[in-house]
């Protein structure tokens, strides 16, 4: 659905009302999407998830001994 959604500032020729009201509507409908989703999974800790991904990254870009 996102992909849809164009980059609209800094172009020439400008934007056309058309693409600017497409893009809006798209906007829209993707925050009425994600408002929309629901989980049963439990809440992540963002802390333990950021430890996750520092790790991953260690691990990724260790130097060979």
């Amino acid at each position: 659905m996102c992909r849809a959604i164009k980059m609209l500032h800094n172009f020439t020729p400008p934007a056309t009302d058309e693409e600017i009201r497409a893009s809006s509507l798209q906007f829209v409908r993707k925050r009425t999407l994600l408002a929309s989703l629901v989980t049963a999974a439990p809440p992540r800790d963002r802390a333990a998830e950021a430890a996750k991904a520092r790790a991953r990254s260690a691990e990724r870009f260790r130097r060979p001994a």
